[in-house]
């Protein structure tokens, strides 16, 4: 609609003798209850026109309908001149922009992007939280991608500590050599067990030694299992040859557990960080941080930085020991990220609970006057609940990755089978139809939520055919693609036809906003952008499909237009589905 800014500007330079620049032209889309598609904001030009905003709307709207050809009339509502354009102008665009294959495709931004997401600790499987945190990942760098940016997919494995140290001792004393291939089970829900088997067996150690006179304290620092894990985490760190084996042998079991679920999922990775590699950086930037005065030590040694005049607090960055904390380690792990890769910005796909760290995080790299540190961002999302009895899970315990996978392919299979949707199908393609509905409907649910609100996830509520739904989604592609077999046909985007319905404006419209849905999605790094758009699109030509004939139009032209029209909506549905990481069906 730049040609309505253009305009304007015109209209107040001969009309008010005045000249404006393009940014003080407010435009937004018209509101559904008016007539039009674009709306100027009239308040602020009335100090131009020394005339009501009425007037003032009035005199533009008509020098646009008098000087420019793509505008077919006006009304104004008070401060708003509602504008319609004409239906020359919308096939114009159909069919020499919307209707092109390469319709959606992004020139190269010329800008790096590192997305780091999923960062899983290597003593249990992935759960829920983990699915929001990859969906999200994933989707983010997908839309950056179709932005032009050049997207690397990171991955922090948090693969070392106490806590992987705490299952390798279990699997020591009770594990009697099992391993994935003997028990059946995956390498990530194997090593899980023995962290559930540790604190099992250390919350019996406590209790004996509270029977004995102990505090909780003095209790939980004096079991035996937890002064055994310390112990080993120790000799990890010292390289002790028979630990590190073990440790390098569980490790290989989790991560091709965690490649199954991955797979499963649909994501991927381009580069792997591991903890292990990383926990000694971040030294050298804490002297640094010394000589330049950002840092100051404590009488113990330790070091810290004073963020009390930023609204924070004192934050420590080095233990008195020389050991490193968390924002150590981070602080050299970024530096590293933007060595390896020179990166124009670093997007953190972290659970809220991290915004205070991240905050200091890039505070404290800031003050130490890193050129990289303002393109650092923090996506931060809130948590998933479920409804309670919903799924399958033993109480008190998080919900499994694979297990809810499989709950949704279940779900799937089950309510496509009750609406009779896979009637002459194959096996082999219903059981693809089922996974591809299940996991639509999974991300779909948890996508479609700003990043930042915590949801509450339904896995019955997320495969309906008929709600705001992945489901409904891919069963309006399906139903598209359909339409096509049974005409043979792409139809044809020549503007043949001279006029259009209300309702194929509205398709029109609503399939011109998908490149500038797709810029807000990477500016604001929200799937929910895009998956909140493609829902209304879906809507809309369902509307379109019950009030216009398609197959049997007479018109040959208006048949050829409506399946060019329908063919269109079906490229965009699969592009943004796409960046949600959704694949949709051709027959359902």
């Amino acid at each position: 609609m730049d040609f309505i800014v253009k305009g304007t500007l015109e209209a107040v330079k001969a009309l008010y003798n005045a000249d404006l620049k393009e940014s003080d032209i407010n435009l937004q889309e018209t509101r559904k209850e008016f007539e039009g598609e674009v709306t100027v904001v009239t308040f602020p030009l009335t100090k131009l026109s020394r005339k009501s905003p009425e007037q003032t709307g009035n005199e533009i709207g008509e020098y646009l309908v008098n000087n420019l050809n793509e505008v077919a009339g006006f009304n104004v509502i008070k401060g708003f001149l509602n504008i319609s354009v004409t239906d020359s102008f919308l096939l114009n665009a159909f069919t020499n922009n919307i209707s092109q294959e390469d319709f959606g495709k992004i020139p190269s931004a010329g800008r790096k992007v590192m997305v780091e997401y999923s960062s899983p600790n290597t003593n249990k499987p992935l759960h829920l939280g983990h699915i929001r945190n990859n969906l999200l990942g994933y989707s983010v760098s997908e839309i950056l991608a179709a932005n032009g940016y050049d997207v690397i997919k990171a991955n922090l494995v948090n693969d070392r500590g106490i806590h992987i140290c705490k299952s390798m001792l279990a699997w020591q004393k009770f594990g009697q050599g099992e391993t994935p291939e003997s028990s059946g089970l995956k390498g990530d829900k194997l090593v899980g067990n023995y962290y559930v088997i540790f604190d099992k067996e250390y919350k019996k150690q406590i209790d004996e030694l509270k029977a004995q006179g102990q505090t909780e304290d003095e209790a939980k620092k004096n079991a035996p299992l937890i002064k055994e894990a310390q112990l080993m985490l120790q000799k990890w760190e010292a390289g002790d040859d028979e630990v590190i084996s073990l440790w390098k042998t569980m490790n290989s079991w989790v991560y091709a557990g965690f490649e199954v679920t991955y797979n499963k999922l649909g994501v991927n990775f381009d580069k792997y960080y591991y903890e292990s590699n990383t926990y000694l950086l971040g030294k050298d930037i804490i002297d640094e941080g010394l000589e330049k005065g950002v840092f100051f030590k404590k009488e113990d040694n330790s070091v810290w930085i004073d963020l009390t005049a930023d609204g924070l607090d004192e934050k420590l960055v080095l233990r008195g020991d020389g050991t490193s904390v968390y924002i150590t380690q981070d602080l050299g792990t970024a530096e590293l990220k933007y060595k390896d890769f020179g990166v124009d910005e670093s997007i953190y796909v972290v659970g809220n609970e991290q915004d205070y760290h991240f905050k200091v995080l890039f505070l404290i790299l800031d003050k130490l006057g890193k050129s990289w540190a303002k393109g650092l961002y923090h996506l931060s999302y809130g948590m998933v609940d479920l409804p309670s009895g919903k799924m399958k899970s033993r109480e008190g315990t998080v919900v499994d990755a694979d297990d809810l996978i499989q709950e949704m392919i279940d779900t799937a299979k089950q309510r496509t089978e009750e609406l009779g949707k896979v009637e002459g199908f194959s096996d082999e393609e219903k059981e693809k139809l089922y996974r591809m509905i299940g996991l639509g409907a999974l991300k779909y649910f948890l996508l479609k939520v700003e990043p930042k609100k915590r949801l509450l996830f339904d896995p019955n509520e997320s495969i309906d055919f008929q709600g705001h739904t992945g489901p409904f989604i891919q069963y309006t592609h399906a139903r598209i693609c359909s339409v096509l077999n049974k005409a043979g046909s792409k139809g044809a985007a020549s503007p043949a036809i001279k006029s259009l319905t209300a309702t194929e404006r509205e398709l029109i419209l609503s399939l011109s906003k998908y490149i500038e849905t797709l810029e807000i999605a990477a500016r604001e790094h929200s799937p929910a952008q895009i998956a909140n758009y493609v829902y209304e699109l879906a809507k809309l030509y369902n509307k379109f499909y019950h009030e216009e004939p398609i197959l049997k139009v007479e018109d040959l032209q208006v048949k050829d237009f409506r399946l060019a029209l329908s063919s269109a909506t079906a490229s965009v549905i699969r592009k943004a589905m796409k960046l949600l990481g959704i694949e949709v069906p051709e027959k359902m």
